[in-house]
């Protein structure tokens, strides 16, 4: 496992009477995409904020690269890129002038900003439109430009909150792409979405955040079985379905089988692993596979039962 960028120990904070984030832990590490998710008003919000530095804790404590973190203390957020949901660019100015500006304020100068601004209009797909003010841009070039301001000064983390929100299909692709490509280069990713698919797509790991409390946390298999989840495998095939789905029913990886039409249909725990087997056992019992579906159990399954909500509400 690489380096721990990221740490967060029992971080809280109260508004009142309200308890917005009651002991939420987690850490990320090098080159890790870890996805926090929750309905709205759960506390991600306030959680983002308290990460980046720019709203204090009332409890807990946020390590960034190993050095404490807190809203007084300028070391970590320089290890930091931020980008939040609201557009903060100045629309009546280039591309090439966003960047500029922005680099300025993280103490950049010179040839180095100017090498800076070219590599990041590069990797943000926009080198040819670097003259054209921001207001010219459509909602996904905007936000890509966004996403480049935040790697500007080459951050350690970066904090990405529903940066898709609002894009065209072709512009969100390009940067869930360009996101999955950060974090082979090794930048640890916090990410927030209202988007499961992007989630599964991203995410190494997942934390469920609902009523200011961290519910689970984990890969995507390892929530799915926590709330009990498993595979369905369905296996297309002729010959004796009722025969083999009396055998397979008393297999050890099998929890249930049963036949529709021409597909076998097991409830399994982890259908890649067991597929050659149950395919064996298929051949055995004497029925002809002819194809072969495996449905996971999603994110959005396991999102409902812990917090009886769906992502977007």
């Amino acid at each position: 496992m690489t380096g721990v960028i990221l740490e967060c120990q029992g971080l809280r904070k109260v508004y009142g009477e309200l308890v917005a984030v009651d002991d939420v832990s987690f850490r990320i590490h090098e080159g890790e995409t870890y996805g926090l998710l929750g309905p709205n008003g759960a506390g991600k919000t306030t959680t983002i904020q308290m990460v980046v530095g720019i709203l204090a804790r009332d409890a807990g404590q946020i390590l960034v690269a190993g050095q404490p973190h807190d809203v007084h203390l300028t070391r970590g957020k320089a290890l930091i890129g931020y980008v939040p949901q609201q557009l903060a660019l100045y629309r009546d100015l280039s591309a090439r002038e966003n960047l500029r500006f922005f680099g300025r304020l993280y103490g950049l100068s010179g040839r180095r900003l100017a090498a800076r601004v070219d590599e990041i209009l590069a990797l943000v797909g926009l080198s040819d439109r670097a003259r054209d003010r921001v207001d010219t841009f459509s909602g996904g070039m905007a936000r890509r430009l966004h996403i480049g301001v935040g790697l500007l000064h080459r951050p350690r983390l970066l904090v990405l909150d529903e940066p898709t929100a609002g894009v065209d299909p072709q512009s969100r692709n390009a940067i869930l792409e360009s996101v999955a490509q950060l974090a082979e280069e090794g930048i640890a990713i916090l990410y927030t979405t209202h988007y499961m698919e992007e989630a599964e797509r991203l995410c190494d790991r997942v934390g469920i955040i609902d009523l200011g409390r961290l519910r689970a946390e984990g890969t995507r298999r390892e929530l799915v079985t926590l709330v009990g989840g498993r595979d369905e495998l369905l296996l297309t095939a002729t010959g004796d379905l009722a025969g083999a789905a009396a055998r397979l029913a008393g297999h050890r990886l099998v929890h249930q089988a049963t036949v529709e039409e021409s597909v076998l249909r097991l409830l399994v725990d982890d259908a890649p692993r067991a597929l050659p087997q149950l395919l064996a056992e298929a051949g055995q019992a004497g029925v002809t596979v002819r194809g072969v579906e495996v449905r996971e159990p999603t994110l959005e399954a396991v999102f409902l039962h812990l917090t009886g909500k769906a992502l977007r509400e």
